[in-house]
């Protein structure tokens, strides 16, 4: 969940890589780690930085994360207590991530940051030890323990981005965006229903080149509709951290178009998106 999510569950059966426990929960320690560094010499005043997501500081970025983490590993270590707790929150109206950030804004950095840093623990160390197809509550349709923790890495890399970008910091990519990517591809028909549209028939080859320079693809090859380009640029725009104007993607075909002006990787109500950072930006293309 990102800000102006809800209930909506993103991650199907399949939305996790297939890939044991044990790559996944080093895969989100990795992740982990790479939005720790940019934590740690941060002063108090840093802490209020504003992020470009709209009302978010950086220590509301953080606090959702760990809010959700140990939500994960309540859903994991007791369903039946997480479901019953949901169902209050739902009675009462709307879970709102605005509304978390805002119950802990006061809450001083040094102890919001051992807050995460306690809750991805437990969370890494619960679902280590899980079998990856074990179904667990979510705040929407159950889903699999490897599907939870691949989406606790894409919130990571997408909330870790923002985070970067208050502090004017450029990352360097790494193969575990992948994890993202595929959250992304899977979640095409989700972007669809989620606008009330008709998913459409029509499959969507996508080609990514990973930071390493191998190619990473899904959908069949004979597609007549196809996205290709960085897998940076992709995981930017379905967690939608980028305008498409700022992205070097190459689209062919109505139904690739349709879809990356609307994709969402994330659950929740449909995002606005971000604003193009520069006139100048070259944007995806069309190729026919």
């Amino acid at each position: 969940m990102m800000p102006g999510g809800g209930k909506i569950d993103v991650n199907g059966e399949d939305a996790a890589m297939p890939v044991g426990m044990d790559q996944l929960t080093r895969d989100l320690a990795g992740e982990t780690e790479a939005l720790r560094v940019l934590l740690v010499e941060l002063s108090a005043e840093d802490w209020e930085l504003a992020t470009p997501a709209q009302g978010w500081a950086i220590r509301d970025q953080v606090s959702h994360l760990a809010y959700f983490d140990d939500s994960a590993v309540r859903s994991a270590t007791d369903p039946h207590g997480f479901q019953e707790e949901l169902r209050g929150v739902l009675e009462s109206g709307e879970l709102s991530p605005d509304d978390i950030a805002a119950r802990y804004r006061a809450l001083p950095a040094d102890r919001l940051l051992a807050w995460f840093d306690g809750a991805r623990a437990r969370l890494i160390s619960t679902f280590a030890e899980l079998d990856p197809g074990l179904r667990v509550p979510w705040y929407g349709p159950p889903m699999s323990a490897a599907s939870s923790v691949t989406a606790r890495l894409m919130e990571t890399w997408a909330h870790g981005q923002d985070v970067a970008d208050a502090l004017g910091v450029t990352r360097s990519p790494t193969d575990r965006l992948r994890h993202v990517a595929h959250i992304g591809v899977r979640a095409l028909p989700f972007s669809y229903l989620l606008r009330g549209r008709e998913v459409p028939a029509a499959p969507v080859r996508v080609e990514l080149t990973a930071p390493g320079g191998e190619l990473w693809s899904w959908g069949p090859d004979d597609a007549a509709d196809l996205v290709r380009g960085p897998a940076l640029d992709f995981c930017l725009l379905v967690t939608q951290r980028r305008h498409p104007a700022d992205l070097a993607l190459e689209v062919t075909g109505p139904v690739a178009q349709e879809w990356l002006s609307i994709a969402q990787a994330f659950a929740g109500k449909p995002g606005t998106g971000r604003a193009p950072l520069s006139e100048s930006a070259g944007g995806i293309t069309s190729a026919r």
